[in-house]
């Protein structure tokens, strides 16, 4: 944490543009650890900084900007603002779910879905009529013939439906399935059919006849398409595998018993690929022969025994000690849920000579469908915040926009090179591109200052648009094409009770008007809707108020301990002791913010006879660097003496020796006045608890010995003495006879704790002759108080 403070202090708040960048630089090169660490301190202290308390707020992160409002703006990985192909809302269907959108050979668009099973074709202003209804509960997947009828595929009765132009509805074809997961023609016209929950692959004739084609080891084949060599591809669940299925040469196979089943398989596959995860939604292949594959969830681990039920998109799994059955072989199937939360998502290229590569992946973001854009990009939609992405060749990915529904579930692209996208959750359908937004605007999340400010200069960068040759084939325009507009309030959510838009601002490093407060917002709208128009960061300037320091708490330590930085105590020197630590005591290296910057080291106690310490702990809502004194007044006096001033520090020790007996209060001072120019700064103060210090030892009387020997079992001695201290109460007393070793007795009552307590010691057994005998008292602070006497036992 201390790392993250002081960069974001000493980098990302203090410096001017070119300090910050230089320093970043220096920061990011190799060194690491501790050698890192002061390169970066170093170079941070030579750079010119701005006065202690102005302080930036910069957006430059995917992140950050995720977090503001964009429209007509894409987001990008790499964390750059720039205009978005224009996205645009062409109907509003009356239906909960769309899963599939197509165009048929005449450009006219319809998207299927449910529920219950529908497929609505929509007209040039975007109307919606139906083209198809069944009781069925969705229409999973369309597909179109070169002669334009429709062809739709039903879930979960699963069956493929005729639709002429006309508009007749027949049965087309009924694999025996429970779903009908995709539709596509191959250039001959053979209809191929995706099915699940048994995992296979239908070759239907334009008559209607139809051929089990593919018989996979996969509850489902989700998703068909052809690869540039013909080659029909497959996705599948719950393997997660990407196949290559392969027509059988009939003519060689001929006699062999597999041919003499006319229900066997007439082709085979290849696994190209396994993902990591169970389901794959959606392929796209380019023309340069890139298989791009997304898929979702997580797989149940190798070997686990029991029974686990799956829902995911396409249904119900139930897996049985590591193998899958299909949802329709369970006894008790679990409910069909369109959209269950999937932990994660990954999308995939598999090169044409078969290596695979992940290009991106998320756990908050799910892929349901692909698509390759006009610009070579890769399309995605996902769920559950309905965001359309576009994945280049490096895995740079970009918001380009979000469609206001949970899902976008399918992607077609239209013959002029327009996008057509269709979702769920509504289900609406939107077009894309291949025009790019005439304006594109972008709104900033509020930001918190935490304390009401001053709002200075609004500063970013913006690269020259892509290439010369877009910028000049770009409409011009007589005013600049990026502007910029501050409002500021005191609420979180920016309303009508924030101030107006302030701007708007082209001039970098503009002077903004807003009033001072504690929230602020800022907007950035690009003109002219030139591809590469961007922004690569915003940075707001603002000086809080100077506010106080605060003192949290102060803790007076036991007599007798001393407190001092780690490296100032050499292990093995002195006893060490535990410290009281006051309220949000910050331990740990500490580097002030200040061009001043230094390392506060842990204290650390240990044990020193007549030393008294003291601990506080303090916070300045600036984070301003601090200085502090200590002053101390006795008990009976009313006016405070310094004992130290000018502390970086939050503790000190000092010789409690000094200091006549009696009882204290201390107080503590902190002041910004290093931070803050004498005008401004603030400083508050704390005082302790009351102390006492005695550097007194108590005096101890012996009152006389008594010996009795008429005692059952010999004679008997008892010595009696008093102890008494001034200051503070009496802790322990101990006695020697001849020199020996010392015997803790306790006083009247067993219980010490007043300034005078009274002793009896028992001597027994004593030999004739004379005896010495030493006592000793301690009080609460360590100080020790003796006398000797000398009895006489007789016989």
């Amino acid at each position: 944490m201390f790392k993250r403070k002081f960069l974001t202090e000493l980098c990302g708040l203090r410096g001017p543009t070119v300090g910050v960048k230089h320093f970043a630089d220096v920061c990011s090169a190799k060194p690491t650890g501790i050698f890192a660490l002061l390169l970066c301190l170093l170079v941070a202290l030579a750079a010119p900084l701005h006065p202690e308390h102005t302080r930036t707020w910069r957006q430059s992160t995917y992140e950050d900007f995720l977090k503001g409002t964009a429209t007509g703006v894409a987001v990008r990985s790499d964390g750059r603002l720039e205009l978005s192909p224009r996205f645009k809302l062409i109907s509003d269907a009356d239906a909960s779910y769309l899963w599939a959108v197509r165009a048929d050979p005449k450009g006219t668009l319809y998207a299927a879905g449910g529920s219950p099973a529908k497929v609505f074709r929509f007209d040039a202003n975007g109307k919606p009529s139906t083209a198809f209804e069944s009781t069925d509960l969705a229409a999973q997947a369309i597909a179109f013939d070169a002669k334009g009828a429709l062809y739709v595929g039903t879930s979960p009765d699963g069956k493929v439906y005729r639709v002429s132009p006309s508009g007749e509805k027949s049965v087309f074809f009924d694999p025996k399935s429970k779903y009908i997961w995709d539709l596509v023609f191959g250039a001959d016209g053979t209809l191929y059919v995706a099915t699940g929950d048994k995992g296979q692959v239908f070759a239907v004739a334009p008559d209607g006849n139809g051929e089990l084609l593919y018989n996979s080891d996969e509850a489902h084949i989700r998703v068909l398409a052809f690869d540039p060599q013909g080659n029909l591809i497959a996705g599948t669940e719950p393997s997660g595998r990407v196949l290559r299925i392969t027509r059988l040469n009939k003519e060689k196979d001929k006699g062999k018993d597999a041919r003499k089943d006319k229900d066997a398989a007439s082709a085979t596959g290849f696994v190209l690929y396994e993902t990591s995860k169970r389901e794959v939604t959606s392929l796209a292949i380019a023309a340069d022969g890139n298989i791009y594959v997304s898929a979702i969830g997580e797989k149940q681990r190798p070997g686990s025994g029991g029974t686990t039920v799956i829902t995911t998109s396409q249904g119900v799994t139930t897996i049985t000690g590591g193998g899958a059955v299909a949802g329709g072989a369970q006894q008790n199937p679990a409910p069909f849920i369109p959209f269950p939360p999937v932990l994660s998502s990954s999308i995939y290229k598999i090169s044409p000579n078969g290596a695979p590569e992940e290009l991106w992946t998320s756990r908050d973001d799910v892929v349901y469908t692909l698509a390759l854009n006009p610009d070579g990009r890769l399309l995605a939609g996902t769920g559950n915040n309905g965001s359309l992405l576009a994945v280049d060749g490096r895995g740079v990915f970009a918001q380009l926009a979000k469609s206001g529904s949970a899902q976008i579930t399918g992607i077609t692209r239209g013959a002029d090179g327009k996008i057509f996208l269709c979702t769920a959750n509504p289900g609406k359908v939107f077009s894309l591109g291949p025009e790019y937004e005439p304006e594109g605007t972008y709104e900033s999340r509020s930001f918190d200052a935490q304390l009401f400010s001053q709002w200075g200069r609004l500063d970013w960068w913006s690269p020259p648009p892509a290439s010369i040759t877009a910028a000049k084939s770009a409409p011009s325009s007589a005013g600049p094409r990026l502007e910029f507009f501050a409002r500021s309030g005191n609420t979180e959510d920016p309303g009508k009770e924030w101030s107006r838009w302030f701007g708007p601002y082209a001039k970098l490093g503009s002077s903004m008007e807003i009033p001072a407060a504690r929230f602020v917002q800022w907007k950035a709208v690009i003109h002219d809707g030139r591809p590469g128009d961007g922004i690569d960061w915003v940075s707001v300037a603002y000086l809080p108020r100077n506010v106080a320091p605060v003192i949290d708490g102060i803790m007076v330590q036991d007599p007798g301990t001393r407190v001092q930085g780690a490296n100032l105590i050499q292990s093995g020197q002195q006893p060490s002791a535990n410290l009281k630590l006051p309220p949000s005591f910050s331990s740990g290296i500490v580097i002030a913010p200040s061009p001043q910057a230094h390392f506060e080291q842990t204290p650390q106690g240990f044990l020193q006879k007549g030393y008294f310490s003291v601990l506080w702990s303090a916070h300045d809502d600036n984070d301003d660097e601090l200085r502090f004194a200590v002053y101390y007044r006795a008990e009976n006096e009313t006016q405070w003496k310094l004992m130290k001033d000018k502390l970086d520090q939050r503790f000190y020790s000092w010789d409690g020796t000094s200091l006549p007996d009696g009882a204290y209060y201390l107080k503590i001072t902190a002041t910004d006045s290093a931070a803050n120019p004498p005008d401004v700064a603030l400083s508050t103060e704390r005082e302790s608890e009351r102390f006492v210090v005695d550097n007194t030892p108590p005096e101890v009387k012996i009152q006389g010995a008594v010996s009795d020997s008429g005692a059952p079992g010999g004679r008997v001695t008892l010595l009696q003495f008093v102890a008494h201290d001034t200051t503070s109460s009496i802790d322990r007393a101990q006695y020697s006879l001849d020199g020996g070793d010392w015997i803790l007795i306790a006083p009247a009552g067993n219980i010490s704790d007043a300034p005078e307590e009274h002793y009896e010691v028992k001597l027994t057994g004593l030999a004739p002759g004379e005896h010495s005998v030493a006592v000793r008292a301690y009080d609460h602070f360590d100080n020790v108080g003796s006398a000797k006497t000398t009895i006489q036992a007789k016989p």
